[in-house]
């Protein structure tokens, strides 16, 4: 139970650590002064709760790593979040799009793990309500404002989500970890919180006149350590200092 708990938990700390640090490249460079601090603080968040999962996911492995450790030293097969926060930027549409089907997902997942029987997720769930969501309000507002804008932002925003759409899939994978952790009470079904994103979605987009991509082709793999060429740029730069001087610390 214990290795199920620890993959379990290192997905859901890997899927906010990669996205903290996507959205930590626009900070000095968003659209307006006030975005770029949204975008920070929201990436602050992110990192705030990466970092709390990590430190659980340490404890639960037993073997004395760190949540530096964990985020630092591991290697990019090693890495468990899904595709879709790891995917780059692009322009504001394609960073708010993605920010948007992440949110729609995490909501949902942070409320559901409320019930949890582990009082540690529980506790980290309870925080992370708060702060998802406004992640989405916020998130949702600027799918509207593209969506429902000028014919550019509408094209922009369209394009961002037939771009994205395919990766959406994977956030509801129901795999073997899953599964045994859902029986023990301790992780969420899916099914409910997919019912919810598409809720979400479909309200949303509907708001925003903007078309709902077809379900088609998802890819998958992400959960297992097979990721897209970007992960690896990303750790990259996210590591290097810790492995260019092991062991430093601020």
């Amino acid at each position: 139970m214990n290795d199920t708990r620890f993959t379990y938990t290192l997905r859901l700390a890997d899927d906010l650590l990669v996205l903290s640090h996507r959205l930590s490249e626009w900070c000095g460079h968003g659209p307006v002064l006030e975005e770029d601090i949204a975008l920070t603080n929201r990436a602050l968040d992110h990192l705030g709760e990466a970092r709390n999962l990590l430190q659980y996911a340490g404890q639960v492995e037993g073997q004395g790593r760190s949540d530096d450790d964990l985020a630092f030293l591991r290697n990019e097969r090693q890495y468990r979040n899904v595709k879709l926060v790891e995917q780059p930027n692009g322009d504001y549409a394609h960073t708010i799009a993605r920010s948007f089907l992440f949110d729609a997902y995490h909501l949902p997942l942070m409320q559901a793990l409320l019930k949890s029987k582990d009082e540690q997720l529980v506790a980290i769930a309870g925080k992370a309500v708060k702060e998802a969501t406004y992640h989405l309000r916020h998130s949702s507002e600027w799918m509207v404002r593209f969506g429902d804008g000028t014919d550019e932002s509408h094209q922009r925003a369209q394009t961002a989500l037939d771009d994205l759409w395919t990766f959406t899939g994977e956030l509801f994978v129901e795999d073997d970890v899953q599964k045994e952790l859902e029986k023990a009470g301790i992780a969420p079904a899916s099914g409910p919180i997919k019912a919810a994103f598409d809720s979400t979605v479909n309200e949303v987009l509907k708001e925003a006149t903007l078309k709902r991509p077809e379900d088609g082709f998802m890819a998958e793999g992400g959960r297992d350590g097979r990721h897209t060429e970007h992960l690896g740029y990303i750790l990259a730069e996210m590591q290097y200092l810790q492995r260019a001087y092991p062991g430093a610390e601020w």
